[in-house]
Parts: structure tokens; sequence; C-alpha cells
């Protein structure tokens, strides 16, 4: 069965931030350095609904800001603390500044309104970021999260957004993780407790909805 429409308030485009969360070509696109990660944002349809969000936010005057996460070439400011951090050292592909690998990834369209926020740090773009600051400012309620992986960072990202008193509404078919199974579990044993989930197509169902101001 699939979940209900999020309430038209939760998706109004005056308080609604949309979020892709390390949609980067290094990441997601051919050149990924977790090619298996990139694999599965492609097959799972995760890439596409991503950039039909994208492209439904722009018609809706829905602000979209783009989670990078990228590293320096000095290693200056990077985590080390985990597994994971130290693994990705390692990775025949790095996300540097100023590569390729740190764009946005096709298909996913960026707009001129778009706001592009880069971290050299942590598991989540809310965490010691000033993206905080920054959703405050744009007077974002209802956080929108997309993205990779489902393993890591998305469910960092919901988590830091509910702590911060944000609603957070996920897209289950706008986020990828390996294995396929366990971006699953994560949606219906994790994410449903503390987010509004839904579909791709019932978030632009919403917007479409809403009557664009100004």
């Amino acid at each position: 069965m699939a979940p209900p429409d999020p309430p038209a308030e939760r998706l109004d485009p005056a308080t609604t931030v949309l979020l892709t969360v390390e949609c980067q070509s290094g990441v997601v696109g051919p050149d990924s350095a977790l090619p298996e990660l990139a694999a599965a944002a492609r097959a799972s349809g995760a890439l596409v609904n991503i950039a039909r969000l994208v492209a439904g936010a722009h018609d809706a005057g829905v602000q979209v800001v783009h989670a990078i996460a990228e590293r320096r070439p000095d290693g200056r400011g990077a985590s080390r603390n985990a597994r994971l951090f130290r693994a990705a050292e390692r990775l025949p592909v790095q996300q540097l500044t100023g590569t390729r690998a740190v764009r946005v990834a096709d298909p996913i369209p960026v707009g001129d309104a778009d706001l592009v926020v880069r971290r050299l740090h942590g598991l989540s773009p809310l965490a010691g970021t000033g993206v905080d600051a920054l959703l405050r400012n744009l007077g974002c309620r209802t956080l929108v999260v997309t993205g990779v992986s489902a393993n890591v960072a998305v469910p960092n990202t919901v988590f830091d957004a509910v702590n911060l008193g944000y609603t957070a509404v996920v897209p289950a078919d706008a986020i990828a993780g390996v294995p396929a199974d366990y971006t699953a579990a994560m949606v219906s044993h994790t994410l449903a407790l503390v987010a509004t989930v839904t579909t791709a197509e019932a978030v632009l169902r919403g917007w479409r909805s809403t009557p664009r101001s100004g």
C-alpha cells in the first residue's frame, strides 16, 4: 500500500526546502568512488526521481539546497574518527574541492536560485555546518530529504532535522543505499518513526496543487 500524501501544509512552498544529499558526480555519477551505491541510485530510479523533484521544486518556487561532501587535497579539516572516513581516504576517486567529483550529478538540474552547501567533515550536512541557520533564514519549517546514502548520510540528516525542530519528509523512492533491501528496511523501521514517508510523485502532486505565490 502506498503511503498517504503528506498534508498540504507540510509541503507549502513558502516554508519547504528540498535538500539533495551527496548527489554529486563522485558519488552517484558514472565515475563514482562508490560504484555499487551509484548503481543502486540509478537502478532504483532514485536519481531520476531526485531530478524530477528538483525540477518540480523549481516550477513550484520551492527552495532547493544541494549538500555536497568534499575534501581538501591536503585533508585539512577532514574527519578521521570513524572507519568510513579512513576508508574514503583510500578510494580511487576522491571528492576533492574544485573537481568534477563534487559537482551536482546529472541528470539533476541546478537552478540559479539553488544553494550549494559544502562540508569538509562529518556525516550530515546539518551537523556543525551552518546549514541550520541558513534554513531558518529561508523560513524553512519542512525539509524534504533526498539523496544518498540510506545507510549513513540520509538517516543522519533526518535525525538532525527532527532534533532541530524541522518536519522531515522523505520520498522513499528518492533515496538509495546498499544493499537495496537495506534501504527499504531503514525506511520502514527507522525513518518512518521520525519522518513523513511518502513518494516523489506525492510531493510533486502537493506542490502542483498549491498556487505559487508572487
